[in-house]
C-alpha cells in the first residue's frame, strides 16, 4: 500500500500537467493562447498588488529593526510561561500572520536550536501549519481585488490566527507530552 502511495505522488502532477492541455486540445480550445491570456491576466494583477506588498515588507522591516517585536515579547513573555507556552516558540506566533518566509526561517532556527523531535520543535512545526499569514493574505488578494475595508476579515483572521498558536500547543502537549 505505502508503494502504491509513492507512485502516486510521484506521477500525480506530471499526469496533470500533461492531462489538462491535451483535454483541451480535444476539447478544441486554443491551449497556448488561453495561456498567454491567463498569463497577461496575472501579469496585471502583480502590478496592482506591489504597492500593498512593498507597504508590508516595509512595515514589517521596520517592526523587526526597531525592536518593537522584542519588547512586544518581553511584556507577552511572563504570562505565556505562566499559561504553560514555551517563550522560544512566541515569536512564531507573532511572526506568522505577518510573514510566511520570516516565520518559516525562525521555525527552522528553532528546529537546529532543539531538534525536530524536540517539544518545541514539534510545537513549531504545528503552529507553522495551524496557522496562516493573515496580513500577507489580506494584502494580496483583498488588493488584487481592490477591496479597501478589510477591518472584519482582519479581525477574523487574526482571531482565527490566535486560535490555531493556542490549538497547536494544546495538541502539542497532549500528543507529545
Amino acid at each position: 500500500m505505502y508503494s502504491l502511495i509513492n507512485i502516486i505522488s510521484a506521477w500525480a502532477v506530471p499526469l496533470f500537467i500533461v492531462f489538462i492541455p491535451l483535454y483541451a486540445a480535444y476539447r478544441k480550445v486554443p491551449v497556448y493562447e488561453s495561456f498567454v491570456e491567463g498569463a497577461k491576466g496575472g501579469f496585471e494583477t502583480a502590478i496592482k498588488i506591489i504597492p500593498s506588498l512593498v507597504g508590508m515588507m516595509v512595515a514589517i522591516s521596520v517592526f523587526r529593526a526597531s525592536g518593537a517585536l522584542d519588547m512586544f515579547i518581553g511584556w507577552l513573555k511572563p504570562l505565556c510561561e505562566y499559561a504553560g507556552i514555551p517563550s522560544e516558540v512566541l515569536p512564531l506566533a507573532l511572526l506568522r500572520p505577518i510573514t510566511g518566509a520570516g516565520s518559516l526561517a525562525f521555525t527552522t532556527d528553532l528546529m537546529k536550536q532543539f531538534g525536530p523531535d524536540s517539544l518545541i520543535g514539534r510545537m513549531a512545526s504545528t503552529i507553522q501549519g495551524s496557522t496562516d499569514t493573515t496580513l500577507y493574505v489580506i494584502t494580496v488578494y483583498f488588493g488584487a481585488i481592490g477591496i479597501r475595508k478589510a477591518s472584519y476579515a482582519l479581525k477574523v483572521g487574526l482571531l482565527s490566527d490566535l486560535v490555531g498558536f493556542i490549538a497547536a500547543i494544546a495538541v502539542c502537549y497532549l500528543v507529545f507530552v
